[in-house]
């Protein structure tokens, strides 16, 4: 009878480290625990954090191991190097060890399960020489059971050891944290990764393109274990040979030739063309997630290439690009390209919560297209300058104007409709009438009284003073330059220092405003307040009005308008702006 086949260990089992050296990337986490070994110096209570599949719970039993190795003789002590072939070094890679007690948190989170164990630590060893307790995940222990930790863990017996492993290490109590000696295991570096995983393709005697095996290493994200069993997919779906279009495929990664068009559709204000390639990336399979992922670390290689030309050179997942994005990189400007990365990173939030994810992608896209042939602030500024230095109307390229710099903006468009501004798009800036240079605002004349003062913050767009002068500033006294004010609950400390800086740089002149305690005149709103209660006071005492208050009981007087009187001509004047509004269902006089 043939001999049954072995089961199928999967990568991340079979190629599991055994020994520190086998580890790769945790160079100071080796030689701080060989130091502390080789000079006797081994804490009593170990933490290790890190990120999943880092290697965490692997240096736990690589370090049981380690403090109860015997040697192949027998009369070994605590090594940096376990032997890997005496009892204690077999039992522990066995998980069957009695002295090694293994613990998964997550399962067992009770402050019962701790005391258990608390319990057991009084007990000597049976057959090694420390007893240790793995406990993994052990920021899912509840708060009582750390608390019936704390002292066990803070004076242990001589022959116990502790050794934690948590991904969250901001979840552990403080009181823990200071009783173990802490080692956080950084995420192993993509090229470390690479080649670790491409001897592990070449002794399986596999075949593996190299930028293949890259793609899996920068999507395992510093993660050993995440990239092992990516590995084990792509080996799986290619059967035996790993070629980097199916593994692009399995990881839904965009084909690099149609994102480089994608993103120079975007930066050349291409919507179209920009929302049909993404189309046939989404009926590719590509996730419009990662293609925004992928637009990003495009954008940060292109930025990069911007600053230094050779960058990428070497990287077998890049290497192939430089060709098409050196020259792209060279046409765009940093700011363009600053612009493109924020808004990407803001739309690929957008995007991993939208509904639809495809539709936020395609919004992101469009509005990235919409503001390719915007020029950054500082040419937009340097433009202002030199047309209001010429007092001119020159067309020259410029974002629209912003509200208080004395000109508008009007955009010209080489086509019809509302597609995104064509490359080469212009915009006029034209000096309007009523839009006065700043110049010309700081010769404004005085203000004559406070409601002088209110209306030209409200001409120059400062609506929050504005605001204040109106509800929480009381008038005690007003002459040209000088002010004095009460200030009510809700008024800024500074507001006398801005109202006078303010006040100077528009009429230029010094205006000196001080606080007093004087009662002073009630506040604008007050004023305006007790003017619409009097004229609703006025308009109920009219004869119609009060007809019409008896006939309909319940209305209300809800606004009251002033009109004006009859011009010259006998035409009625316009009606005064209304005092208040007037609610549905209800009467108005």
């Amino acid at each position: 009878m043939a001999e049954a086949a072995l089961p199928y260990r999967v990568l991340a089992r079979k190629y599991r480290p055994t020994t520190f050296s086998e580890m790769i990337g945790q160079e100071a986490l080796v030689r701080t625990l060989s130091n502390a070994i080789a000079t006797g110096r081994i804490a009593h209570s170990f933490i290790l954090t890190g990120v999943r599949g880092v290697g965490k719970t692997t240096t736990a039993r690589i370090l049981a191991r380690a403090l109860n190795c015997i040697g192949p003789d027998g009369t070994g002590g605590p090594t940096i190097a376990p032997c890997g072939v005496c009892e204690h070094c077999r039992s522990i890679g066995e998980d069957r060890h009695v002295d090694v007690m293994e613990m998964d948190a997550a399962s067992r989170t009770g402050v019962d399960d701790i005391r258990e164990l608390t319990e057991s630590v009084h007990y000597r060893p049976v057959s090694a020489r420390f007893k240790i307790y793995i406990i993994d995940e052990v920021h899912m222990l509840s708060k009582n059971a750390f608390n019936a930790l704390l002292k066990t863990l803070e004076e242990p017996p001589p022959d116990v050891k502790f050794i934690f492993a948590t991904t969250e290490i901001n979840k552990v109590p403080v009181t823990v944290l200071s009783r173990c000696q802490r080692f956080s295991l950084r995420r192993v570096p993509v090229d470390q990764l690479g080649e670790f995983y491409a001897k592990l393709v070449e002794s399986e005697g596999l075949t593996a393109e190299p930028a293949a095996i890259a793609l899996i290493a920068r999507a395992a994200d510093g993660s050993v274990r995440d990239g092992l069993s990516l590995l084990d997919q792509a080996i799986a779906l290619g059967n035996g040979a790993i070629a980097e279009q199916a593994v692009r495929d399995m990881l839904g990664i965009a084909d690099r030739s149609l994102l480089f068009d994608l993103i120079e559709a975007v930066l050349g204000g291409d919507a179209k063309s920009a929302l049909e390639i993404m189309g046939n990336l989404y009926a590719g399979g590509a996730d419009p997630v990662m293609v925004l992922q992928d637009l990003l670390e495009l954008a940060h290689f292109l930025t990069r290439l911007k600053l230094v030309p050779t960058a990428g050179e070497g990287d077998p997942v890049v290497e192939g690009d430089r060709a098409r994005a050196l020259p792209l990189a060279q046409k765009l400007s940093m700011p363009a390209l600053a612009r493109t990365w924020q808004m990407l990173l803001k739309g690929l939030g957008e995007v991993q919560t939208a509904p639809s994810p495809l539709q936020a992608a395609e919004m992101v896209l469009v509005r990235l297209a919409y503001v390719a042939d915007l020029p950054p602030p500082s040419e937009v500024i340097r433009i202002l300058a030199e047309q209001r230095d010429s007092g001119g109307s020159s067309s020259r390229t410029a974002a629209p104007a912003g509200p208080g710099n004395g000109v508008t903006a009007t955009a010209t468009r080489s086509v019809a409709g509302d597609g995104p501004a064509p490359s080469g798009a212009r915009l006029a800036l034209a000096a309007q009438p009523d839009a006065a240079p700043a110049e010309v605002e700081s010769q404004l004349p005085a203000p004559q009284n406070f409601r002088d003062i209110v209306e030209l913050f409200e001409k120059n767009r400062e609506a929050m003073l504005r605001s204040h002068l109106i509800a929480h500033c009381h008038l005690v006294r007003f002459e040209i330059g000088r002010i004095e004010l009460r200030l009510a609950a809700g008024a800024p400390r500074d507001l006398p220092n801005r109202l006078g800086q303010l006040l100077g740089e528009w009429t230029g002149q010094r205006w000196v405003v001080s606080v007093s305690s004087e009662a002073g005149e009630p506040t604008l709103a007050e004023q305006e307040e007790r003017r619409v209660r009097d004229l609703r006071e006025q308009a109920a005492e009219h004869p119609m009005v009060r007809a019409v208050l008896e006939t309909f009981p319940g209305a209300v007087i809800e606004a009251v308008r002033e009109l004006a009187p009859l011009d010259p001509a006998g035409d009625p004047a316009a009606a005064a702006p209304e005092s208040d509004e007037l609610s549905d269902g209800e009467e108005s006089a």
